[in-house]
């Protein structure tokens, strides 16, 4: 016996009867009739989105990008779910898709370990699960389908790699704003950070806090930290949003910082634009996975594929002022 079902690949089918042809829920796919798509009764697939916050830039940017991509595939019709910020209610949209039997989840988890329960339950309903930008609890490819992603922690290397060499080849002190120190971006970025800075013996690293990615709350920390530590000549900051505060703190302690953001966000008010204008040193980008989760989808809905790649990791450009005005329009 071989097993394959419809996302998660479970429906129990005899390997004689496969032949070279995918058999799914509905029968098996006519390849002479390409308005047959495989693993469909009738072509028409429902992907459900559980994001973590639409109030972010980024996560608008994601959204924007996934809905653009679903629209190029015949027969997929994207859901998205605005988790708000509260893991409750992004359990709740997760248990909802569930009832709705979804034919795949897509979910960016706002907290790792509180959306795990929901994750497995869309898994053990038979639902393929890819995770976007956070993970949850668990190992890809065994207690989720997928993760697209940027590797949080390499980016954040980059950028400490990108102050040691370039920002303060001479040494000085550098301070970190995190994001929720309970999402694993949060905790990768600082780490990556400060280990990329570690190629400089003479860089300290004399203050780190969380603000969660909001802009006022870094804003008030960054503040904080100058009047604690006026010489602070580069603060990282683990996203855009979180940069941009910095920016305003900055300027009201009447200091010359350099900012490094992360996401490379478009737009007038996202980082690339400020690099530009030269209020940022520097941006590493965060790419969404957006056009690779809609290609994924396909392979696992439409061409019944019976395994994907577990981790698919997107690569970051770093913004700095060299390549800055170039990209603002890309």
């Amino acid at each position: 016996m071989k097993t394959i079902q419809r996302g998660s690949w479970r429906l129990s089918l005899q390997a004689g009867l496969l032949a070279g042809t995918c058999m799914c829920m509905a029968g098996v796919a006519q390849a002479a009739d390409p308005m047959v798509k495989a693993c469909a009764k009738d072509g028409q697939f429902i992907i459900g989105f559980s994001q973590a916050n639409n109030a972010e830039p980024y996560r608008q940017h994601v959204n924007d990008e996934l809905t653009a991509a679903a629209k190029e595939v015949p027969g997929f019709t994207l859901q998205i779910a605005d988790g708000a910020g509260n893991v409750n209610t992004q359990t709740s949209q997760v248990d909802n898709f569930i009832t709705q039997k979804v034919d795949l989840l897509l979910i960016s988890p706002f907290e790792a370990a509180p959306l795990t329960p929901a994750v497995k339950r869309a898994m053990d309903a038979g639902i393929p699960v890819i995770e976007l930008d956070r993970k949850t609890v668990g190992d890809p490819g065994k207690d989720y389908t997928a993760f697209i992603g940027g590797d949080n922690y390499k980016i954040a290397l980059e950028a400490g790699k990108y102050t040691a060499k370039t920002l303060l080849p001479e040494g000085g002190e550098a301070a970190v704003l995190e994001g929720l120190p309970s999402s694993t971006p949060a905790v990768e970025r600082l780490n990556g950070f400060k280990d990329g800075v570690k190629e400089n013996a003479k860089i300290q690293v004399v203050a780190e806090q969380a603000a969660d990615w909001v802009p006022d709350k870094a804003q008030t920390a960054f503040s904080a930290m100058l009047q604690a530590h006026p010489d602070i000549k580069v603060l990282y900051a683990s996203n855009d949003m979180m940069a941009a505060g910095a920016l305003l703190a900055a300027k009201g302690a009447g200091k010359q910082v350099k900012i490094i953001g992360t996401d490379g966000l478009p737009g007038p008010a996202g980082g690339i634009e400020a690099v530009a204008k030269g209020d940022w040193a520097a941006t590493f980008t965060y790419p969404t996975g957006a056009k690779e989760a809609i290609e994924m989808s396909k392979k696992i809905l439409l061409d019944c594929a019976s395994s994907v790649e577990p981790v698919v990791t997107v690569e970051t450009t770093a913004i700095t002022a060299e390549n800055a005005k170039q990209l603002m329009g890309k």
